[in-house]
């Protein structure tokens, strides 16, 4: 199968991304982990990515497609594939279409993970890292340090993201809502999206995934949190 999954930050996009792509036994195709192959392998594509990660500024949708494109012509993505992250907007999707197009495919299903604003904002803003180790991560309501603070693992001081503050998540749930719309439109009209809520249990939100796609749930008797999210690697927690 060949899925794109859509979903604002703080919806559990990459977990449930991992997740359904094993499940399937398809492709994970992540836009953020293929910019650091490319970079860490220093082609062109990488080294003009690169440029403007290191800048702070969004990579040109050419560069983008340019990496999506190469991926998509190896084999290894030929049994189907999971797209993470691509595309962000109407001409990447556009794009997107004529590449598979050309090998005489398209997408079976769009995904479009639903969750409420408020429950976004909740989500993030009170995600907590600690300053020894971004990967202890806990949250203010649903995973706590036993002292408030103080991560429970090493003992770091925690704190809060610049960008897990709530005046940057509303911004950027306006640009995703902007960006993000167009797509949706243009995929409605294909028929391929189907709009799936994504709160709840970890394995519960995957199991509509699957129905959604005409697959077999899993066994939801071993239940997870969402939480706790991990931290973005580029500045847009998924």
């Amino acid at each position: 199968m060949r899925i794109l999954l859509i979903g604002p930050p703080g919806a559990g996009k990459g977990t449930q991304a991992v997740r359904l792509a094993a499940h399937l036994s398809i492709q994970h195709i992540s836009t953020g982990d293929l910019f650091r192959e490319h970079i860490i392998q220093g082609t062109e594509l990488g080294q003009n990515a690169h440029t403007h990660i290191r800048a702070g500024l969004l990579v040109p949708d050419e560069v983008t497609i340019g990496v999506i494109k190469e991926h998509l012509s190896r084999p290894d993505t030929e049994r189907g594939f999971l797209l993470d992250g691509f595309p962000r907007n109407l001409a990447q999707a556009k794009a997107l279409d004529g590449i598979l197009a050309g090998s005489g495919s398209k997408l079976d299903a769009v995904l479009d993970l639903e969750v409420p604003e408020a429950e976004v904002v909740g989500r993030i803003a009170g995600r907590r890292l600690c300053r020894r180790n971004h990967e202890h991560i806990f949250h203010v309501d649903h995973s706590p340090p036993a002292v408030a603070g103080t991560c429970d693992v090493c003992g770091g001081e925690l704190y809060q993201r610049e960008d897990d503050r709530e005046a940057t998540i509303r911004k950027r749930m306006e640009v995703y809502r902007s960006q993000t719309a167009p797509v949706l439109d243009h995929y409605q009209a294909q028929g391929v999206v189907t709009t799936i809520s994504a709160l709840g249990h970890v394995q519960e939100v995957l199991n509509r995934a699957l129905v959604a796609i005409g697959h077999d749930q899993v066994d939801t008797s071993e239940t997870s949190s969402c939480w706790p999210l991990p931290p973005s690697g580029t500045g847009s927690p998924t």
